[in-house]
């Protein structure tokens, strides 16, 4: 009967995979499958780390079968596995060869950054929170990433969020500010720039152990890819005493107690003391493989590194001419939008034209047909004259008929009257002889009858009655958000190994204009601080503001002297 598969998940930075293997797989043969799976050639950074039956974190030893390891099992979930970057390069735009090599060591550097695992200052903080937005949404565009629409990006640790009085809106114009400047570049050389930058920061690459010295002082061991750094307990940006990898021919360990012997065999043996077995182990397992790679750096590249290189060299070329067509093709399309704009500005105002023709040409025949109604009316005024003019000239004649009629009637009367007075004259003359005639009758009656009333006048009496008119008047009034108990390995090491590494300089350095914006950023900043800087702040800001001292320059202090005068500094800590 076939033995029974068992469930693996592999989570890489940017993706799960699954895989059922059998009770013999080795962790070399898992490996592999992984790194088919997702396309990666530069092998020799990564490993596969697992949390073990007591809950440390430990690295899938290759060369044994996954199954016999001390993995942390269980009945109803699949193994589980993290894909990690376990060695760091010296200079990534040199050693990172693969996008997707530098995709992964992007992703996962951006993470350990956020999480405050690696300590950034604020101000650069913001500067690779801008060059992130570039590797994921490309450039800027303020049509699409309107105000806000960041707020649910993971941009800057939450140390330094809570460290300044600024609200999500405003962090995000610090870091929309700096991601405008980035317009034109690709989200592979984005995701570059932003290594470039990172590697510089103190804690980059850096495993730290908890150690003694033989005194018993409690010191930070840091292992990295240019050697090994002894660190004060409350600084690990700072380290005091260094040793590069061309000074080191063998790492061993007995128990708790480490050996590191030096290629000058005069000095001293170096030796700490760790806090367990397991952590000796990871520290030679770290110094092999960061030693191997220190040493492979400083050589020819070998034929697989230098095809991939090739490789590498002519796919960027198709990039830049895929790049350079698509950037001719926009500028195309540009100009193209451009005549067309000219043109539909053109129809515009031939419309316009056309509109203001038709419309003057309704307002002339509106004229027209207004001088039209008026000539009309004009000429039914005009007939309606002539029309009173001739009944006028007609109530003429008839009226001059009629005073003609009327003088003849006239003249007939003046007869009639001349007649009639002659009449009233005789009649008259008739009067006045009867009324003279009639006063002599009169006067004699008077006599008459002025006998008769002295004769009654004693007789009669007469009385007069009067009654005055009333007035009646009237008033009216009107009112309103390994070995159990010890290993060693002896290292291929050239003590002529280059060390460039101490002649380096950041980036920031090398770009003045950068370092302007990135002091402009840190004063604007300080203005709004609300929190006490942090122990690494205070440290970082001694270190490059106050000292002007940076990394490599710290590297290349550290490690002068002779590697006795150096161990007999770690022994006096």
């Amino acid at each position: 009967m076939a033995p029974k598969p068992v469930n693996v998940r592999v989570i890489t930075m940017d993706a799960e995979l699954e895989f059922a293997i059998q009770p013999n797989t080795t962790g070399k043969q898992l490996f592999d499958q992984v790194v088919k799976t997702i396309g990666l050639r530069e092998i020799w950074f990564f490993g596969l780390l697992y949390t073990d039956s007591k809950d440390f974190p430990c690295w899938l030893k290759l060369n044994k079968k996954v199954l016999s390891q001390d993995l942390k099992k269980s009945t109803t979930k699949p193994l589980a596995f993290k894909f990690r970057a376990r060695f760091f390069p010296e200079e990534v735009s040199e050693e990172l060869i693969q996008e997707i090599t530098q995709k992964l060591f992007f992703l996962q550097i951006k993470e350990s950054i956020l999480t405050d695992e690696i300590y950034c200052p604020p101000e650069t903080c913001v500067l690779l929170a801008s060059y992130a937005m570039q590797a994921k949404h490309g450039d800027y565009n303020e049509d699409i990433h309107r105000p806000g629409s960041l707020l649910q990006e993971r941009l800057l640790p939450r140390r330094v969020m809570e460290q300044y009085q600024l609200s999500a809106e405003e962090w995000e114009k610090r870091v929309v500010t700096w991601w405008k400047e980035h317009n034109g570049i690709l989200k592979e050389e984005a995701m570059l720039e932003y290594l470039k930058i990172a590697q510089d920061l103190e804690m980059y690459g850096v495993n730290y152990f908890d150690i003694r010295n033989k005194k018993g002082t409690e010191l930070y061991l840091g292992v990295d890819a240019l050697g090994l750094n002894i660190y004060d307990k409350q600084d690990k940006l700072t380290p005091k005493i260094g040793f590069p990898w061309s000074e080191i021919r063998n790492v061993s360990f007995s128990d708790k107690k480490f050996v590191i012997k030096p290629m000058d065999k005069k000095s001293p043996d170096f030796v700490f003391f760790a806090q367990r077995l397991r952590i000796n182990r990871r520290i030679l397992s770290l110094c092999m493989g960061n030693h191997e790679l220190y040493m492979r750096r400083r050589k020819t590249d070998s034929i697989e590194v230098q095809q991939m290189k090739a490789q590498a060299h002519e796919e960027k070329l198709m990039r830049l001419q895929e790049r350079e067509r698509i950037q001719a093709e926009v500028e195309r399309r540009k100009l193209a939008e451009q005549d067309r704009e000219v043109m539909q500005k053109r129809m515009n105002d031939l419309e316009r034209s056309a509109d203001a023709a038709r419309q003057a040409l309704e307002d002339q025949n509106r004229m027209t047909k207004d001088l039209e109604d008026k000539r009309r009316q004009a000429e039914e005024a005009q007939f309606r004259l002539q029309q009173e003019r001739d009944d006028a000239e007609r109530e003429h004649e008839r009226m001059m008929e009629r005073i003609n009629y009327e003088q003849g009637e006239k003249d007939k009367i003046v007869q009639e009257i001349e007649k009639t007075r002659i009449l009233a004259d005789k009649k008259a003359q008739e009067a006045q002889q009867k009324e003279y005639e009639a006063r002599q009758l009169e006067q004699e009656l008077r006599e008459a009858n002025k006998k008769v009333h002295e004769a009654q006048e004693s007789n009669n009496n007469h009385y007069i009655d009067s009654h005055p008119m009333d007035v009646e008047e009237s008033d009216d009034e009107e009112n309103s958000t390994t070995g159990r108990f010890g290993q060693g390995v002896e290292l291929k090491t050239d003590e002529h190994a280059s060390r460039h590494e101490e002649n380096r300089t950041t980036a920031t350095t090398r770009d003045q204009n950068m370092k302007q914006k990135l002091e402009a950023e840190r004063r604007h900043l300080g203005q709004r601080q609300q929190k006490e800087e942090t122990r690494e702040d205070k440290i970082y800001r001694e270190n490059t503001i106050d000292k002007g001292i940076d990394k490599y320059r710290t590297l290349k202090k550290i490690r002068e002297g002779t590697v006795k005068r150096r161990i007999d500094e770690f022994e006096a800590m």
